[in-house]
């Protein structure tokens, strides 16, 4: 009896609903991974197999097909380890299908059966309320990133085997509920009232701060522009709860977002050394990954010792800064980014 489960795929910025689907076929004894997998999700049946051993279950001793549909999307990424362990213990009749309906499952499992964190869950989330799921699992520690999604039932999975005594009904495990408790006020590391003098440079970047504008600063070797640039953020007007989710979603994406944080409300800050490429400065890559100026979206971008980048870096940034998004095309397609960022450029004044 074929087994379906439901996962999530991440393609730039947006999730794409993934449908696991698995069965047996006739043949010797194997895993055969089809629909558009990479490296990753192929090695998956090794951890699968063992995670499903590690649980107290049996594997099935037949030839497990699995496909993940659409086709037309790669996989990528370990993410697909629970639902496709999942979708093998439904198969081997060990849970009933109506188990697993109306669900997104998510997460990566190591050889014991612990699920691990996986990135790009709040796009996941989002992806699953708008096309009207009512549950996702997803690893413990993620928990928090999926419940800024309202109307959606949070469940964080420690192990696989938890996640099947839940779905058995012998042991339920808890829907995830976060915390009502008063966002503490931002914690701000360089304050403008900690830096003495240079009154009329701060007085210059309370103007570029209050219109959004941009901001070279000239001078010698120590006279602070590198520490006026990083309390800049300090005195941007607090991120509103949409623009917040904006740029976790990012961070999400990019797997930068900081452990145990699960919603950035502070203005990102970023300070690209100058040998950094075009690439890592825009975003790039053979699957597009955002770069240093989406990173900075709704922040501050710092490019200290401007003269000694790249005219070609300096250059790919003039589309962006104007059209406030960076369009990255590829023979496979092409991604979209928001790059909405403040520049703050410094050198030295010229011998």
């Amino acid at each position: 009896m074929l087994a379906r489960v439901y996962s999530c795929a991440v393609i730039g910025l947006e999730g794409v609903i993934v449908e696991v689907e698995v069965d047996f076929s006739n043949g010797l004894p194997a895993v055969i991974i089809v629909g558009l997998p990479d490296a990753a999700v192929q090695e998956s049946r090794e951890r699968v197999q063992t995670a499903i051993k590690n649980a107290g279950l049996n594997f099935p001793r037949h030839r497990v097909v699995v496909n993940l549909s659409p086709a037309s999307v790669r996989k990528e990424g370990p993410a697909y380890d629970l639902p496709i362990a999942l979708g093998v213990i439904v198969l081997a009749g060990f849970l009933p299908q109506e188990a697993v309906e109306n669900t997104i499952v998510v997460g990566e499992l190591s050889l014991d059966g612990i699920v691990r964190h996986t990135r790009g869950i709040l796009p996941m989330a989002a992806t699953a309320r708008a096309n009207g799921f009512k549950r996702i699992f997803v690893p413990e520690m993620d928990a928090g990133e999926a419940a800024l999604i309202p109307d959606l039932e949070v469940i964080p999975v420690t192990t696989l085997a938890d996640l099947y005594n839940h779905l058995a009904g012998r042991r339920l495990i808890e829907p995830y509920q976060p915390s009502s408790a008063e966002l503490e006020p931002l914690f701000v590391p360089t304050d403008f009232s900690e830096i003495k003098g240079q009154e009329h440079v701060k007085r210059a970047l309370e103007v570029a701060a209050a219109g959004g504008h941009n901001v070279l600063m000239v001078g010698s070797p120590g006279a602070g522009k590198t520490l006026l640039a990083r309390a800049l953020p300090g005195i941007l007007p607090e991120m509103s709860i949409e623009e917040s989710l904006d740029v976790t979603r990012i961070y999400s994406v990019a797997d930068q977002l900081p452990a145990g944080t699960p919603l950035i409300r502070q203005r990102p800050f970023r300070a690209p050394h100058h040998t950094i490429s075009h690439a890592g400065l825009v975003g790039g890559g053979n699957i597009p990954k955002p770069g240093e100026i989406s990173l900075a979206h709704r922040g501050v971008l710092f490019l200290d010792e401007f003269p000694e980048f790249g005219t070609r870096v300096l250059e790919v940034m003039r589309q962006p800064m104007e059209d406030k998004v960076v369009t990255i095309s590829r023979a496979k397609g092409s991604l979209t980014f928001s790059a909405n960022f403040q520049l703050i450029a410094a050198m030295n004044p010229c011998p």
